[in-house]
């Protein structure tokens, strides 16, 4: 069987983004990042088995989720980082990111292999280079990775845990970093790829297990596979140009599932984004990509 693009779940996110799949549970979570703007829910839940789906409302924006071993959630909303019950949907603070610009918010993150919770933050009109990237420690300790971010994405790990990397949308490059997966340090900053050539931005980032880097291009609507030297390997052209992230999952973590937008109004200062009067069909639905033969890297759950 060759490769397959589907329209897997409908379901009109307003800005879907950040998909994860827990491979413990075989569950794929998601969230639609400013989906509280026009009522609608902000993490969504799909059993992989029954393709049940379940959701979850919240006040904030949420940037990024990551599961805990007991199978709740730590999310990263707007103004800092908070642990959520799926059962009572009690929603506790962590710690409160103390910058006092409503501008900014965090975004993008993802979980290391020691079970950090990393972070990038955004600035809301994508603009200034006024955010900065964190982890949440497992013992619920903050540390600051990176500063003079306009709007973090992507991050993630080689499959050696060597090379941390994270896209700065808006300033249109994908940077890597040497790892210390024993401390979580970062050093070494190199720029790994450029978008200035591409149809679209640098968006939600994963590693396949071959050590390829994969990223959603929102606004051009290609998935793009890099090899680990930067350069192109493979472009998948999805149905809907604003496509937001990507993970691998499924029983043998070999499908992609790609997150996308069904908003046609943006509150940035840029005009990168197509004017649009309407989305196009199925913009905000879940996508599933098939028939590739190649496999993702198990997510690890959060350590605290």
């Amino acid at each position: 069987m060759g490769l397959q693009i589907e329209s897997l779940i409908p379901v009109n996110n307003h800005l879907g983004e950040g998909p994860i799949w827990d491979e413990q549970s075989q569950t794929l979570f998601w969230v639609d990042g400013t989906g509280n703007r026009v009522g609608k829910p902000s993490i969504w839940r799909m059993e992989y088995a029954s393709q049940k789906i379940s959701s979850w409302y919240l006040d904030k924006e949420i940037g990024a989720m990551t599961i805990r071993q007991d199978g709740n959630a730590i999310l990263a909303l707007s103004d800092g980082f908070y642990s959520f019950d799926f059962s009572n949907e009690s929603l506790e603070p962590i710690v409160l990111m103390d910058d006092d610009n409503p501008r900014v918010r965090l975004n993008d993150g993802k979980t290391d292999r020691r079970g950090r919770f990393i972070v990038g933050g955004m600035d809301d009109k994508e603009e200034h280079d006024i955010c900065s990237l964190w982890c949440l420690n497992p013992d619920f300790s903050v540390t600051q990775l990176e500063t003079n971010i306009i709007c973090s994405n992507g991050p993630c790990w080689s499959p050696d845990n060597s090379i941390f990397y994270f896209a700065d949308t808006f300033k249109q490059h994908f940077l890597s970093y040497s790892y210390d997966i024993e401390t979580g340090a970062l050093s070494n900053r190199k720029e790994f790829s450029k978008s200035n050539d591409l149809d679209g931005l640098y968006d939600g980032a994963t590693v396949d297990a071959e050590g390829y880097l994969w990223t959603a291009m929102v606004i051009g609507g290609d998935l793009i596979r890099y090899a680990p030297d930067g350069s192109i390997d493979l472009k998948i052209g999805m149905p809907v140009k604003n496509i937001t992230s990507l993970c691998f999952g499924g029983p043998n973590l070999d499908e992609i599932f790609v997150t996308s937008m069904a908003r046609v109004s943006h509150p940035a200062a840029h005009d990168l984004f197509a004017k649009q009067n309407k989305p196009q069909f199925n913009a905000g639905s879940l996508f599933r990509v098939t028939g590739l033969g190649i496999k993702g890297l198990p997510e690890p759950r959060f350590a605290g």
